[in-house]
């Protein structure tokens, strides 16, 4: 079964998808060992691995090669951002092309201007609605696998408003999309009555400190949600992570314990990579004993 067909299985077990966010292969893998069913390639964090804020300077090509880093490294359906689709309906249709062949179980484009902006921040632009359904049929019409999801997103809140946004993706799902994303409603009321008011599965953006209130996954559930992403997740927990330990080491001249003593042994970072399952299979292919770590 593909990766688009796993993702479409996961859609009628019942609840939502959870996806967190992955900027890279690591990440991706610490999502899958800790039980989850799908991962979120993340634009903002791929960008930011990149040292760019999400101001859609990560191209198509840097975008395309982060989906086959991760889609290498987790066993998970990949949902990934694709942005505006980097141009025009071409450039849409390429985009599709690279993103299915780089391992991709779904993709988003949205109706911001190239290049965008985090749909969190202020100042976005928008294509006429003509242009943004354009886009749309351009990437259903260019899957090779039917099953590949094409996820329609609007930032029309912040620009023309909330039945402005419904409307847009409801026309892209007219259009060939196969699941609704409107960005950053901005009360939890609005949260609550887009599914009903789409009329089509819809996925739900969990971002800490944006534009939408917090809410819970089980608030999530309750409005009807198919897919709850949580891109930000795992960026901010390292960029945090990260200050405090660079910050400990320059005041003490020690490599600190804490947050990151778990991991104080190269064994126990690599074990979250899958090292075990890299020497099981060198034992298996050579016939030689296993050997023993210690993390």
């Amino acid at each position: 079964m593909s990766a688009g067909g796993r993702l479409r299985a996961l859609l009628t077990s019942g609840g939502p998808v959870i996806a967190p966010g992955a900027y890279d292969g690591l990440t991706a893998s610490l999502v899958e060992r800790s039980g989850y069913h799908s991962v979120y390639m993340t634009g903002a964090g791929t960008a930011a691995a990149l040292g760019l804020p999400d101001y859609g300077l990560a191209t198509l090509t840097e975008m395309a090669a982060n989906v086959a880093r991760i889609t290498s490294s987790t066993r998970l359906p990949v949902i990934a951002d694709a942005d505006t689709g980097y141009g025009n309906e071409l450039n849409v249709v390429r985009t599709v092309r690279e993103y299915e062949r780089a391992g991709a179980a779904a993709l988003h484009i949205e109706d911001q201007v190239f290049a965008k902006r985090c749909g969190h921040l202020e100042g976005k632009e928008l294509v006429p609605l003509d242009d943004f359904v354009a886009r749309i049929r351009a990437a259903a019409a260019a899957r090779s696998d039917p099953d590949l999801l094409i996820i329609a997103r609007t930032d029309a809140i912040a620009v023309e408003g909330f039945d402005a946004a419904i409307a847009r993706v409801r026309a892209a799902l007219t259009g060939g999309a196969d699941m609704a994303f409107v960005e950053a409603p901005e009360t939890l009321e609005q949260v609550a009555r887009i599914p009903a008011l789409v009329g089509g599965p819809c996925l739900l953006n969990l971002v800490s400190g944006g534009r939408t209130p917090e809410l819970s996954i089980e608030d999530a559930r309750s409005f009807g949600y198919a897919v709850v992403i949580v891109p930000g997740l795992l960026l901010a927990s390292t960029v945090i992570g990260a200050e405090i330990a660079l910050t400990a080491l320059k005041e003490t001249g020690r490599f600190p314990k804490a947050p990151i003593g778990a991991l104080s042994s190269p064994r126990a970072l690599f074990s979250r990579v899958g090292a075990d399952d890299w020497d099981e299979l060198r034992v298996r292919l050579s016939g030689a004993s296993p050997a023993v770590h210690h993390a």
